[in-house]
């Protein structure tokens, strides 16, 4: 698992199709700070169904930029 603390930009080289896939979310509090943890899980062609692929926590310095990041692109 990784503990994202910035964010940074990078545009694509190209744009690549992505599979739909299941996301769950937890937030944990350590040490009296919060991070929001996202776990996806593989798709229907997987070999093994419903098996967590990738897990990734955001400290609450990367949460706040995901924050500005919504804002000035409207999302």
């Amino acid at each position: 698992m990784a503990i994202v603390t910035e964010l940074i930009h990078q545009p694509l080289e190209r744009e690549s199709r992505h599979t739909e896939v299941a996301c769950t979310y937890a937030v944990i509090e350590t040490d009296g700070k919060k991070f929001l943890q996202l776990d996806t899980y593989g798709s229907a062609q997987r070999e093994i169904k419903g098996k967590k692929s990738q897990s990734v926590r955001l400290s609450p310095e990367a949460i706040a930029q995901i924050k500005k990041i919504f804002v000035q692109h409207g999302l």
